[in-house]
């Protein structure tokens, strides 16, 4: 498919698709790529030199010859910068609004869905594909989404930097030479002209930056970042819209299977413990961000991990350690100038450093990474405020409930300016990503987790005994040993009793756990104080879910109603 062109263009600007040459090497089997024509764009420019789907050490050799910045670290590693951008830019994405998204999408309060029209991406486009073909090279990656075969997205990715390329090399999925060979036309574009900045001058932009998605068109284009987080997330996004159109949920989680064939599913948002608690070594790893359930069973979306990096030791994340070595990719990371030795501790350039490794570098990794319908559903919350269980079971009208409110709490040091626990929600444990309404997600998650047999949990690695300041955090230890019992089965064999308030059904007995830890009440000596502060968790948690209230599930509504009841009272 031709650069700067679609299928929707004139007929004078048809793209095509033919066969580059070979590159022949005596030591190695003869590789036959398979790159887009260099033909002409909008503007009358041309590519001069396409690199398509180079290997990691042709990509270290692009990066440290002409990226300023790039570095081999002590392990093999590529170190590099992404700019003055070190995260994501979340008021600078943007989705066109039209006939094919205005009312599938969510779009209003609590969305991130910001709309830009047509025309203005078309600006945008046009912007970045000129400047792509102004180049003397640009990267192309074509690869997968999806390790569902059935399902599986074909996604390019044309780039300005091998470190880009590189990243996407390890995030998706890669494929073989015979699918290489009969990829033909992409079902989504990236044009990532990252290093140049969009027109702050054209209409919707508000700073140099823009990611914009245009679904009908199946194009994403970047200005003005280079963080390649937003390439994943990007993609993760699309999966968001195409996925829920083929009746398979879509979920921001951390997945693993027993030997017996177990799956758990693992929500939660930073600071909870999900890839902690999700990386087991006496099981399989699935994936550790994003997946898909469908009606054959679960699958990662990706082929890599994107880790993150500040403070990583040895000790506490040996298989994170590992997996840094030739071919990973780290972000934004420090190291000794003489031994290339990473400091994981320095926060000096930002305390979001990443590292983007093939999952295959992870030893437990399942591969494929398949697995069959999930047995449990758990939703981590980081209780800062104290007052919620160390581990509920939840019946599905609650689980909805809690995955829609997406629930943990920031503590002092977390944020700045932050002096007490804060809470904080996040729709589905993704909101940043999704694209229809969170109450569909939550709704799809219902059916699939009543169809199969799922039981869900809500799991609280906070605080215990009062909030942050004068409370505890639940040992980890004793989480371990909760979610050892979750997926062992034995959890489900205890006798429970339900809480006031939030009406959460709680354990008698978790082997390994005190018991007078598993009711929040019995560890905090004044009782005043827990109920206040429990109630006012509660008022929270009711403020938040005022924005899901308004839409209908099913045709009678009586999911929502159940949903509703399902929250606290107070």
């Amino acid at each position: 498919m031709a650069f700067g062109e679609t299928e929707t263009q004139p007929q004078n600007q048809t793209p095509e698709v033919v066969q580059a040459k070979k590159h022949d090497q005596n030591d190695v089997d003869k590789v036959s790529h398979f790159t887009p024509t260099i033909c002409v764009s909008d503007s009358a420019l041309k590519f001069t030199n396409v690199l398509y789907n180079l290997t990691p050490a042709e990509l270290y050799e692009h990066a440290l010859k002409y990226e300023k910045g790039s570095f081999i670290t002590s392990t093999g590693a590529l170190a590099t910068q992404s700019g003055a951008k070190t995260g994501r830019s979340p008021r600078d994405k943007r989705v066109v609004k039209d006939a094919t998204t205005q009312d599938d999408l969510w779009w209003g309060k609590g969305s991130p869905n910001i709309e830009m029209d047509e025309h203005t991406f078309m600006i945008n486009r046009e912007r970045a594909v000129d400047y792509l073909n102004c180049l003397d090279k640009v990267f192309v990656n074509d690869q997968f989404l999806n390790w569902d075969s059935e399902n599986k997205i074909k996604v390019r990715i044309v780039s300005a930097r091998a470190y880009h390329s590189l990243f996407m090399h390890n995030m998706c999925i890669r494929p073989t030479k015979e699918e290489l060979e009969n990829f033909g036309t992409p079902d989504f574009t990236i044009y990532n002209a990252g290093k140049f900045p969009c027109n702050r001058y054209t209409h919707y932009m508000t700073s140099s930056t823009s990611v914009d998605l245009h679904v009908a068109r199946k194009e994403m284009v970047i200005l003005g970042t280079m963080y390649a987080g937003e390439m994943k997330k990007g993609l993760f996004s699309v999966m968001h819209y195409l996925m829920p159109k083929r009746q398979i949920l879509s979920l921001h989680s951390g997945c693993n299977m027993g030997k017996s064939g177990d799956v758990a599913l693992f929500f939660g948002l930073s600071g909870t413990g999900k890839t902690t608690l999700s990386t087991d070594h006496n099981r399989y790893l699935i994936g550790d961000d994003e997946h898909c359930w469908s009606d054959k069973g679960v699958s990662n979306i990706e082929g890599g991990c994107y880790a993150k990096c500040i403070d990583l030791s040895r000790e506490k994340e040996p298989d994170i350690w590992n997996a840094i070595k030739f071919g990973a990719v780290l972000e934004n990371v420090a190291f000794d100038d003489h031994t290339r030795l990473v400091n994981y501790a320095d926060k000096s350039v930002t305390e979001n450093t990443r590292a983007a490794y093939p999952i295959e570098f992870i030893p437990n990794a399942l591969i494929p990474c398949v697995g069959p319908h999930p047995k449990n559903v758990i939703l981590l919350a980081c209780d800062a405020f104290g007052v919620l269980p160390p581990v509920s079971k939840l019946n599905l009208a609650q689980t909805m409930y809690h995955f829609i409110s997406g629930y943990t709490a920031l503590v002092a040091g977390t944020e700045d300016g932050i002096k007490e626990p804060t809470a904080t929600f996040s729709a589905c444990f993704g909101a940043a990503f999704l694209m229809l309404h969170p109450t569909k997600y939550a709704a799809m998650l219902a059916e699939k987790m009543q169809m199969h047999g799922a039981t869900g949990w809500l799991v609280n690695t906070g605080w215990s005994g009062g909030s942050y300041g004068s409370g505890s955090r639940i040992k980890l230890a004793y989480t371990r040993k909760i979610i050892d019992a979750i997926h062992s089965g034995s959890l489900l064999k205890t006798e429970y009793k339900k809480t006031k308030v939030f009406g959460l059904e709680i354990p008698s007995e978790v082997e390994g756990v005190p018991s007078e830890i598993l009711d929040p009440v019995n560890t905090w000596s004044d009782k005043n104080a827990y109920n206040e502060t429990l109630m006012k968790l509660a008022g929270l948690f009711k403020n938040n879910f005022e924005t899901f209230t308004n839409y209908q599930i099913g045709e009678d509504n009586k999911l929502t109603e159940e949903m509703l009841a399902a929250g606290p009272h107070c």
